[in-house]
C-alpha cells in the first residue's frame, strides 16, 4: 500500500453537547465533495462527565476516479497505535486517550484544549480535588508525535461559536488533514446552521493554529494600559522567580474579584509572610501562601453569586449545552436558599451582628432559609441578581468582609510565627486553608474543622507544648482527615488519636 492509498485515520473526542457529531458530518461532507472515499463511525459517552463521545473517520487522500475501480477497506473502530490525528475538545479526553493507547510518540498528532471541564470527583472532593494539570501535560508530550495545545474553549467564546467549529479550524491549520480550507468551509455553509457563528469559529481556530506555526511580527501599536502593571512590578520586586507565576495570578484574580486596591492588601499580606522566613524557604512559603490567600481573600459572597448567575459566559455555555441556535430563546431558573447568615453578611457590621445575636437566641441560625425559584433569563430576574452584583463596591463595607479579614490576619499571623521555627510547619498550617471555602454549610463546617485544628494543634505547636516534627505529621493527618470526612466524625477522631499519643510520654514520665 502507497503512503497516498493508505487511510488518514481520525480520532474525536467531545463532551455532550459540544457538537462532536457536526464537526464528523463536516469532515465527512468536505471529503466526500472532493471525491475522497470517507467513512466515520461514532461511541457514544456516558453520562455525569465520565467519558466523551468519540468519532471515528477514516479518508484515503485519493479520489475515487484514480482508484483504478478498487474499493478500499475502511475500518469502524480505532485501532491502537493506528491514530494519525487525535482531536479532543478537553483536556482529560486527550489523556483519556493517550492511556487508551490511542495517541503514539511515532504516528500521532494530537490537537487538544488545554481549557478543563471537571468531572464529578474533582468537583465534590473537600478539598483542591483537580487532576494535576502539571501530570497531564507530561503524558501528552511523553505519548505524541507533535502536540498543538489551545484554549479552544476561550476562542469558542471569543469568536461566538460553538467548540466544534474551533476545532475543525485547528485541524485545518494542522497539515494533516487533506482537504482544503475552502472544502471545509463548502461543508459548513452546506449545513445550513448557525453558518455564519460557524464560519467565525472556523477561521479563529484556523489563525490560532497558523499563528503558533508562524508567528507575525509584533504590532507597532501602542499598548492600551494595562491596570496592573504596578502590581506586576510589585511581584518581581517582592518575590523569588519560582514563586511569581502564583503571585500574579492571584493578583489578576483579585482585581477582577473587586479592585486593584484589594490586590495591594494581597501583596502587603505576601510581604509580611517573606520578612518573617528565612532567605532559603521565601520561594516555597510565599508560593503556596499566596495560592492560598489569592482564593481566601476572593470568598464565596451573595454578591459573587450573583456576579456568576448573570454572567455572559456562563449563558453563551448554557447555550452550547443546549443546543440552541442563534437567538433561539431558552430559560434558566435558579434554585436558591440563602439562610440569615448569607443575608446578614451583606449588612453593615454592627447592624448584622444584633440581628444575628436576635437570631441565635431564638434558634433560627441554621435552621430558617427561604427557598427561591428565580429565573434569570426573565427581566426581573436578571434584574434581581444586577441589582446584588451592583453592590461589588459595597462589599468592603458589609459584615461577611469585615469576618472574612479578621480571620485571613489570623491564620497568616500563625503563619509567620511558625515561620520563625520551621518551614515545613508553616507551609502546613497554610495548606489548612483548603478546609475552608464555599457559603452556608459548607463554609460552617470547613470553619468549624479549622477552628478544631487550629487550637488542638497549631496553638499547642506554636506555644512549644507539641514538639514541631509531631505537629507537622499531626496537622497533614487531620487535614487530610477533615477533607475525607466533612462531616467532622473523622477529624474528631483523628485528633482523639492525636492528643493520646501525645499523652504517651507525659504518663511515662
Amino acid at each position: 500500500m502507497t503512503a497516498s492509498d493508505r487511510p488518514i485515520k481520525i480520532l474525536i473526542a467531545a463532551l455532550g453537547g459540544e457538537g462532536g457529531g457536526v464537526l464528523t458530518n463536516w469532515i465527512v461532507a468536505a471529503a466526500e465533495s472532493v471525491g475522497f472515499p470517507v467513512q466515520s463511525t461514532s461511541i457514544p459517552g456516558v453520562a455525569q462527565r465520565t467519558g466523551a463521545t468519540t468519532y471515528y473517520i477514516e479518508i484515503v487522500p485519493r479520489p475515487w476516479r484514480e482508484l483504478g475501480g478498487r474499493r478500499p477497506v475502511l475500518a469502524l473502530v480505532p485501532g491502537i497505535g493506528d491514530i494519525d490525528l487525535m482531536v479532543a475538545s478537553e483536556f482529560l479526553e486527550a489523556t483519556r486517550a493517550v492511556a487508551n493507547g490511542f495517541v503514539t510518540p511515532d504516528r500521532t498528532l494530537l490537537i487538544a484544549s488545554t481549557h478543563r471541564f471537571y468531572v464529578m470527583t474533582e468537583k465534590t472532593a473537600m478539598g483542591d480535588g483537580r487532576v494535576d494539570q502539571g501530570r497531564l501535560l507530561r503524558a501528552v508530550e511523553e505519548h505524541s508525535q507533535d502536540r498543538i495545545l489551545l484554549d479552544l474553549d476561550r476562542i469558542a467564546r471569543a469568536s461566538g461559536a460553538m467548540i466544534n467549529a474551533v476545532m475543525l479550524g485547528a485541524m485545518a491549520g494542522c497539515g494533516r488533514l487533506p482537504l482544503s480550507v475552502e472544502a471545509l468551509e463548502a461543508a459548513i455553509r452546506a449545513d445550513g446552521k448557525a453558518v455564519e457563528a460557524n464560519l467565525r469559529g472556523f477561521r479563529a481556530g484556523l489563525d490560532a493554529v497558523r499563528e503558533r506555526a508562524d508567528p507575525s511580527p509584533a504590532s507597532s501599536a501602542v499598548p492600551a494600559p494595562n491596570p496592573v502593571a504596578e502590581l506586576d512590578a510589585a511581584v518581581e520586586a517582592l518575590a523569588p522567580a519560582e514563586a511569581r507565576d502564583v503571585l500574579r495570578e492571584g493578583v489578576r484574580r483579585l482585581v477582577a474579584y473587586q479592585d486593584a486596591a484589594y490586590a495591594k492588601l494581597y501583596l502587603d499580606r505576601l510581604r509580611a509572610i517573606a520578612a518573617a522566613a528565612r532567605p532559603e524557604d521565601v520561594a516555597r512559603l510565599l508560593r503556596e501562601t499566596a495560592r492560598h490567600l489569592a482564593v481566601r481573600m476572593s470568598f464565596e459572597d451573595v454578591i459573587r453569586v450573583a456576579e456568576a448567575k448573570i454572567a455572559p459566559e456562563r449563558f453563551r455555555r448554557i447555550a452550547r449545552e443546549l443546543g440552541a441556535k442563534d437567538g433561539e430563546p431558552f430559560a434558566v431558573v435558579e434554585f436558591l436558599k440563602p439562610g440569615i447568615e448569607e443575608l446578614a453578611g451583606l449588612l453593615p457590621p454592627a447592624m448584622a451582628r444584633r440581628i444575628l445575636s436576635f437570631a441565635q437566641r431564638r434558634g433560627w441560625l441554621g435552621r430558617v432559609h427561604w427557598g427561591m425559584e428565580v429565573r434569570s433569563t426573565s427581566i426581573s430576574g436578571f434584574l434581581r441578581f444586577w441589582a446584588l452584583a451592583k453592590l461589588h463596591a459595597w462589599r468592603p463595607r458589609s459584615h461577611r468582609f469585615h469576618e472574612e479579614q479578621q480571620a485571613i490576619e489570623a491564620w497568616l499571623a500563625r503563619i509567620r510565627d511558625a515561620a520563625a521555627r520551621s518551614v515545613d510547619l508553616a507551609v502546613e498550617i497554610a495548606e489548612c486553608a483548603r478546609l475552608i471555602k464555599g457559603y452556608g454549610d459548607t463554609l460552617k463546617r470547613g470553619s468549624a474543622n479549622y477552628r478544631a485544628i487550629e487550637q488542638r494543634i497549631i496553638v499547642p505547636a506554636l506555644a512549644g507544648a507539641m514538639p514541631v516534627p509531631v505537629a507537622i505529621d499531626a496537622l497533614a493527618n487531620a487535614r487530610t482527615a477533615a477533607l475525607l470526612d466533612p462531616e467532622g466524625e473523622g477529624l474528631a477522631r483523628c485528633l482523639a488519636d492525636i492528643e493520646a499519643r501525645a499523652a504517651l510520654p507525659v504518663a511515662a514520665e
